[in-house]
């Protein structure tokens, strides 16, 4: 283990803009220290303003050239391409990189590269795909034609719990519509994110057209929003920070993409197939250590297996190991920051006060850095913080139902709008809940199954927009109508005297 840290000690990172490794304009950086022990991994630039602007002219100045834009689809797909070979074969430094600093286990971090590399396969063959539309059913004289065409300087905010994933379930489908990019990753999770800048430099994309800048939320964020030459801002993170990123975005008018949070019920039925329910309410909790905008948080169980289903499950979840990111075994790793290992013991303890703990409970003092134990509450009601709230933990908070109504109203209890599963033998019930459920996406006998071809994105404080798949391309292009007309049958709007 001491071997692969050794191998990403305290590097020294950089800005990318412009094709250049640039410094903060204010020399100040940020230190990460691994949060499973502590180590220091890598410092890169505090960005200011300044970097931001630098960043966004060198992406208006891209694309105003037109070096990518104006390449064919078939060009660009190729760029896309080799950095999805780049991304399935060469995917070690990246995962190690991504599991010391946001403290998930290695074999997820590999898994999750190897899926970003699909994501960028199937983004290639979009950018040959796009097309626009024509009208020629408006007279022998006159016709219509739709263009779609790329949005412009593409301003993008990532999260630190899925630093390379989400990334790519942004970048690859507005590179393939023709924009330029500035991207903020967390100032958590940054190294994958200048790693991808050289990936894509490698790969053939011209200087420019991707841009990183990183730093915090303010200014480096705000700025990206607010700044009237980024035409799109897509934002993945919690719904206050989507909240804010849309009201600084909003002074320009410009277009907004918010992936926000999400309070999900994971909805068993008593003709279930119960192992593989069981099986799917764990992997929804504590898949990355809980921080899953999609995590099965809220269990809904039908009451008449209620006592046994949850049997089921504490045993299941008793067994899950906890521990050192890189040590193969463990079912996750250490929580981000103290910031979030504090916010989640304060859910549970809340927890501990208002419901029944039947499993977990505790911080697991004996490891170094921050690791929590996987955490059961039952007798939950739907009034409480644990049932409402998102907690962003390896905590699951199990609630009762008698019918498929009161499930589909149970589900729908709740501000979001992200994601729910539906664990049923019933092609009725599935199909019922399918329609009530007010959700993104809706999982039937699986969960947190998301393949490249499909769009992800939410309703209500989910926020609104879409990701992945050929919905994703078409988010960063914009419709412009072009009608042609026979001059010589133009009709005179003013006749000659």
């Amino acid at each position: 283990m001491d071997e692969l840290k050794s191998e990403i000690s305290a590097r020294r990172m950089s800005h990318h803009i412009d094709g250049l490794s640039v410094g903060s304009s204010s020399g100040k950086n940020i230190k990460r220290h691994a949060p499973s022990d502590g180590q220091l991994l890598a410092t890169w630039p505090e960005g200011t303003v300044e970097d931001v602007d630098r960043a966004v002219a060198a992406a208006r100045g891209a694309f105003k050239d037109k070096r990518w834009s104006g390449l064919t689809g078939a060009q660009r797909s190729e760029v896309l391409r080799a950095v999805s070979v780049r991304l399935k074969t060469g995917f070690e430094d990246l995962a190690l990189i991504e599991a010391l600093e946001s403290g998930k286990i290695l074999t997820q971090a590999r898994e999750e590269i190897q899926w970003a590399g699909d994501i960028w396969d199937f983004a290639a063959g979009q950018a040959r795909s796009l097309h626009g539309d024509s009208h020629t059913n408006l007279g022998s004289d006159k016709m219509a034609l739709v263009l779609r065409e790329p949005a412009g300087v593409v301003g993008m905010i990532t999260p630190w719990n899925y630093p390379l994933v989400v990334l790519s379930q942004k970048l690859p489908f507005a590179l393939a519509a023709g924009c330029s990019v500035v991207a903020k990753p967390s100032e958590l999770t940054s190294g994958t994110t200048l790693l991808l800048a050289k990936i894509l430099e490698e790969a053939g994309l011209p200087k420019g057209v991707f841009n990183v800048v990183t730093g915090y939320g303010d200014p480096v964020g705000k700025r990206i929003a607010q700044h009237p030459d980024v035409d799109v801002v897509s934002f993945t993170g919690s719904t206050a920070t989507g909240s804010a990123i849309i009201a600084a975005a909003s002074g320009t008018l410009k277009k907004t993409i918010v992936e926000l949070g999400g309070k999900n019920p994971n909805i068993v039925f008593a003709d279930a197939n119960l192992e593989a329910a069981v099986d799917g309410a764990v992997k929804g909790i504590i898949h990355n250590a809980g921080a899953e905008c999609c995590s099965g948080s809220r269990l809904l169980v039908q009451s008449s297996i209620a006592d046994s289903f949850v049997a089921m499950l504490k045993e299941k979840m008793a067994r899950v190991k906890v521990g050192d990111p890189l040590k193969a075994g463990n079912g996750y790793g250490a929580i981000i920051s103290k910031t979030h290992y504090d916010k989640i013991l304060r859910y549970i303890d809340e927890g501990k006060r208002t419901a029944t703990l039947v499993l977990g409970g505790s911080a697991i003092e004996a490891l170094p850095g921050y690791y929590i134990e996987p955490t059961i509450f039952s007798g939950v009601t739907p009034d409480l913080a644990i049932a409402r709230e998102e907690i962003f933990g390896p905590v699951i908070s199990v609630l009762t139902f008698d019918t498929i109504e009161e499930a589909a109203q149970l589900a729908n209890d709740t501000l979001y709008g992200l994601s729910s599963g539906i664990w049923t033998g019933s092609i009725d019930t599935a199909l019922f809940m399918a329609r009530e459920i007010r959700s993104g996406i809706v999982w039937v006998n699986t969960f947190l199954d998301v393949p490249s071809e499909v769009p992800i994105g939410g309703m209500r404080q989910s926020g609104f927009g879409r990701e992945n798949g050929r919905y994703a391309a078409e988010e960063f292009c914009v419709l412009k109508t072009v009608i042609i007309q026979d001059s010589r049958s133009y009709p005179r709007y003013l006749p000659s005297t």
